[in-house]
């Protein structure tokens, strides 16, 4: 199909080329050549295929190139607003999408009020973003509206209204976290191990090996180091340097064992030039040797644990005998489960999905088990939040789960807020969210001050 319609595109190009020729001159004005109008449509297909395989920066080159050819084309804005969304560039989206409008007036492709909608949603104008949700949900196809879950997104409005007007959202003191922790990359994931050391995972440019992923253009995951420094209360002495657990590929730390001497990580080295890698994104086990150093990471034999699927984001009860995971095994009806598995004696035994009141036919990702593995805590965006991926808890009670409680906008935001991590000796809490600077985002790491935190459950 698309081999057909860049052979079309082709020859209109042939076509006017050919008519061109017998033009002595083309009179003067403001409007795109037929022969531009052309060679943009190719432009923008060529983008849409490196769009839909993921190849975001690679297709914003594209559609870039293409609004230069045809300055006057909706379709090449609206494809750059797409991209610059993928990439939480959110005031860069909604510039391009108001483009988009301006430029295409009545011939504009109804989801660009989609767009808006997410944008405006993104940067937090909830009135707005209703208005254009509502435009979209009126002019889409019903089959088109559902798939976009706009009904869904104008009651996440309204949710977030409610939550905003509570007038809790910095109830914990909700900070940025102090120190070099925060990059202006994508920083997240926290691991704690005593009060003054984390780890943490960061997708910075000195990453192991310097490399980056081909897919998104975004250099690796490495698993990061820090120490709280009391003088300046600051987090710094920020190392990736960590021997053997960070490879070429990408590198999470989710869990350390009690007594230092375990460690869980989520490895992916599928798309380096290692010559035996993993065979997709693996849970896999360090130990702490008696030199001082970590083990190379091996991933779990495993079957219902390690598929050719995602698997990541481990977390464990405080004895290690049981563990919650999250996978897209099931990815054709849902997009990513929690799963849990428990130890026969040194072995794992057969993971299961949590039901389906925890986990949804959306994303549910980044679980954290208390230690006494009577509350679990992730995110969501299968369920009614303020935006994005919101965190949640559910409790584990008489061998059944409860009914997952939204935390509020004390924690959540209209964005992805994710990577939650709860400690009741420290008093605090740390998790992953978007900072907006101007135009663009990154993801950093945030802390929540505890002391006066209860666990909510369902009464």
């Amino acid at each position: 199909m698309k081999n057909s319609i860049r052979l079309m595109l082709f020859l209109a190009f042939v076509f006017v080329y050919a008519s061109n020729a017998f033009c002595t001159a083309t009179p003067p004005d403001s409007t795109t050549s037929i022969v531009d109008k052309t060679s943009a449509a190719i432009i923008i297909e060529d983008g849409r295929t490196l769009f839909s395989k993921g190849k975001i920066k690679n297709a914003l080159i594209k559609f870039r190139q293409a609004s230069v050819k045809d300055p006057h084309s909706w379709k090449a804005f609206y494809w750059v607003s797409k991209c610059h969304y993928r990439m939480n560039n959110y005031g860069y989206a909604l510039k391009y999408a108001k483009l988009a409008m301006k430029q295409g007036g009545e011939k504009v492709n109804d989801e660009v009020y989609f767009m808006l909608g997410c944008t405006y949603h993104r940067l937090g104008s909830l009135d707005t973003a209703m208005i254009n949700y509502k435009r979209a949900l009126e002019a889409l196809p019903k089959r088109r509206s559902n798939e976009l879950l706009v009904e869904h997104h104008i009651k996440e409005c309204d949710f977030a209204k409610v939550e905003l007007t509570k007038n809790d959202d910095n109830k914990f003191g909700k900070e940025r976290v102090r120190g070099d922790v925060n990059s202006g990359y994508d920083d997240y994931n926290i691991v704690l191990v005593d009060n003054n050391t984390i780890y943490f995972t960061s997708r910075r440019s000195n990453t192991m090996g310097g490399g980056m992923n081909p897919d998104d253009q975004r250099f690796y995951e490495d698993i990061y180091k820090a120490t709280f420094d009391p003088e300046t209360q600051e987090w710094d002495n920020v190392t990736n340097e960590l021997g053997k657990l960070n490879s070429e590929g990408f590198d999470a730390l989710n869990y350390i064992s009690k007594d230092g001497l375990t460690a869980i990580l989520t490895l992916n080295t599928t798309t380096t030039d290692r010559k035996k890698t993993t065979r997709g994104s693996d849970i896999a086990e360090a130990k702490y040797s008696n030199k001082g150093t970590w083990n190379t990471p091996k991933a779990i034999k495993n079957k219902s644990i390690n598929t050719s699927f995602f698997e990541g984001s481990a977390s464990l009860t405080a004895d290690g005998n049981t563990m919650y995971f999250v996978s897209d095994r099931k990815g054709e009806k849902s997009s990513t489960d929690i799963y849990v598995v428990r130890k026969n004696g040194k072995n794992w035994g057969e993971a299961k999905a949590l039901p389906m009141t925890v986990n949804t036919k959306g994303r549910e990702t980044t679980p954290y088990i208390t230690p006494d593995g009577r509350f679990l805590f992730y995110s969501s965006d299968g369920m009614l939040g303020m935006g994005g991926l919101d965190v949640y808890v559910v409790e584990y009670k008489g061998g059944s789960w409860g009914t997952p409680i939204n935390l509020g906008s004390g924690i959540n935001t209209v964005n992805n807020d994710s990577h939650f991590v709860y400690s009741e000796a420290m008093k605090k809490a740390f998790l992953a969210g978007y900072e907006i600077i101007g135009n663009k985002s990154s993801i950093d790491l945030y802390e929540l001050n505890f002391t006066d935190f209860v666990i909510p459950t369902n009464k």
